[in-house]
C-alpha cells in the first residue's frame, strides 16, 4: 500500500475550504476557511461537534460535492469528482443485499478487469484478515452489523486506494462490537499502512486510533486545532486505561467542549468569498 521506494502514497490537502448549502431556500455557510492536511501513511482521525460538517469534507475530498472556495488535493492532484484512488467507508450499510460477502468485496476487481478468480481469492485474503474467514458465503442479512462493517472495510481494501475515507463507521454499534471493531481495523491499519481518513464522534475511538486527531470548530467549520497522538503501535483496547491517554482525551475534550458552547450563539461571519456567495444565491433567490 506504499508507493515504490519508502515514499508513502495518499497525502491529501485541504486548501481553505469553504462550503455553501441551500437551505430551505436560503444559503448557510457550513466550512470556513477549513484547511488540514492528511498524512500519507497515517491513520487521521477527525472529529468536532455534532453538526460541525465532517461528513461534508468526506464527501468534498471523495469528490461527492465541490467546495464552494478553496482546493482539495491528492497527492498533489486537484479533485475534481470522485476516482478510485479513494474509497470511502460510510456510516449506512452499502453492500449488495444480493451477493455474499464473497462476491460483494470481490465486486470492485471484477468490474475492474480482474479475473475472477484472482479477484476471488484477494477477497479470500481480506475477508481472512478482518475475522470473517468461513463466512464468505453468507449473505449480508446473514451476518451481524459488526461483520457487515468488517466486510465494507475489506471491500473498499481490495481497490488499493491511495485515501481510505471513514464516516463513522462503527456508529449504532453495541460497546463490545464496538471495541472489537476497532482492534480488528487497528491490526488492519497497521499490517496494511494504507493512509486513512476516519471521522468519529467519540473521543475514546479517536485517541485509540490516530496518529494525529484533528479537531474541527464549531460551524462555519474550521480546524480547531492539530493533536499528535504518541502512543506507541501496535494499539490495543487496554492502552485507554494509560496516563497519556486521559492526558489526551482530556485535551480533546476541552477543545470540543470550547466549540460545543459556540452551538448556543449566533451570528458568526464567514470569510469574504462566502460572504458574496451567500449574497448572490439569496439574490438568485
Amino acid at each position: 500500500m506504499t508507493a515504490t521506494g519508502s515514499e508513502a502514497i495518499g497525502h491529501a490537502s485541504v486548501g481553505e475550504v469553504g462550503k455553501v448549502f441551500s437551505r430551505s431556500g436560503r444559503p448557510e455557510v457550513i466550512l470556513r476557511d477549513c484547511s488540514f492536511d492528511i498524512l500519507p501513511g497515517k491513520l487521521n482521525v477527525l472529529i468536532g461537534p455534532s453538526g460541525s460538517g465532517k461528513s461534508t469534507l468526506v464527501n468534498l475530498i471523495a469528490g461527492y460535492g465541490m467546495a464552494s472556495v478553496g482546493t482539495i488535493t491528492v497527492d498533489g492532484t486537484r479533485v475534481e469528482g470522485p476516482g478510485p484512488d479513494r474509497m470511502v467507508v460510510f456510516q449506512e450499510t452499502a453492500l449488495f443485499p444480493w451477493m455474499t460477502l464473497l462476491d460483494n468485496v470481490a465486486f470492485g476487481p471484477i468490474q475492474s478487469g480482474v479475473p475472477r478468480a484472482d479477484a476471488a481469492s484477494r477477497a479470500r485474503a481480506l475477508l481472512a484478515k478482518v475475522g470473517l474467514a468461513g463466512f464468505e458465503r453468507r449473505y449480508p442479512e446473514q451476518v451481524s452489523g459488526g461483520m457487515q462493517r468488517r466486510a465494507e472495510v475489506a471491500r473498499a481494501l481490495i481497490n488499493r486506494p491511495r485515501l481510505l475515507l471513514l464516516d463513522e463507521p462503527f456508529r449504532g454499534l453495541d460497546h463490545m462490537s464496538r471495541g472489537l471493531m476497532q482492534e480488528y481495523f487497528l491490526r488492519l491499519f497497521e499490517e496494511e499502512g494504507i493512509t486513512t481518513l476516519f471521522v468519529t464522534s467519540e473521543v475514546d475511538e479517536a485517541i485509540l486510533l490516530a496518529d494525529r486527531v484533528i479537531v474541527l470548530s464549531y460551524k462555519p467549520t474550521a480546524v480547531k486545532a492539530v493533536i499528535d497522538v504518541g502512543l506507541p503501535r501496535p494499539r490495543t483496547f487496554q492502552m485507554q486505561t494509560l496516563p497519556e491517554f486521559a492526558r489526551l482525551k482530556g485535551e480533546t475534550l476541552r477543545l470540543l467542549y470550547e466549540e460545543a458552547l459556540k452551538g448556543f450563539v449566533k451570528g458568526t461571519a464567514a470569510s469574504a468569498e462566502l460572504d458574496r456567495l451567500v449574497a448572490a444565491q439569496a439574490a438568485a433567490g
